[in-house]
């Protein structure tokens, strides 16, 4: 077991879970509410519980790849939707994955690595790795500062920030205050929809 992959096992079996809000969080639901193509092929990284992936299976898209690098909420997951095929359930490490997807959705997960430029570097040329020519990264990103704790999570940033990694990789669609957050995140997140250049 890799040490990340300790770290957030861990946090599950001790339910240190602060992230999981245990239902589909409003912004991304709401995107969700107008997509119209079935067929698009969907990543969930870092995707935890995936409530928003839950969401689209129920919904009717059937080609959701739910990711993470604990066995345990994908097991919790598959206890929940015993129907959703196993084999797009990805217990893997995001940064070796090497399937091609049409959305790729943003939910805690940038927050959840130590903020260091190779780091966000790193996630920022993944993301555009694992999407299709035209491709989408669509979520939420956490609008706080940065502490200078490298330990406690989430790790925030601003707007300026997020774009000095994603702009390489990413046209802007749109990235900006979510004005539908969750209360307990209100003013607190960005609701981004990037292209894949």
């Amino acid at each position: 077991m890799t040490d990340e992959n300790k770290y957030w096992t861990e946090r599950y079996k001790e339910n240190k879970t602060g992230w999981d809000i245990g239902y589909p969080s409003t912004p991304i639901k709401e995107y969700i509410d107008q997509l119209t193509d079935k067929n698009i092929s969907i990543l969930i990284p870092g995707a935890g519980n995936a409530y928003e992936a839950e969401y689209l299976w129920k919904k009717g898209f059937k080609n959701v790849h739910v990711m993470d690098i604990s066995e345990i909420p994908l097991q919790h997951f598959q206890k929940r939707i015993p129907n959703f095929p196993k084999e797009q359930l990805l217990q893997t490490n995001f940064f070796e994955h090497d399937n091609q997807y049409d959305l790729i959705l943003e939910q805690t997960f940038f927050c959840s690595f130590v903020p260091t430029n190779k780091n966000r570097n790193a996630y920022a040329q993944q993301m555009a790795n694992l999407l299709k020519p035209g491709g989408k990264l669509v979520g939420l990103w956490f609008d706080i500062p940065l502490t200078g704790d490298m330990v406690k999570r989430p790790f925030g940033g601003t707007k300026e920030l997020y774009l000095n990694y994603l702009n390489p990789h990413f046209s802007t669609t749109t990235f900006t205050s979510s004005y539908n957050s969750i209360p307990p995140r209100k003013d607190s997140e960005l609701f981004g929809i990037f292209l894949k250049k």
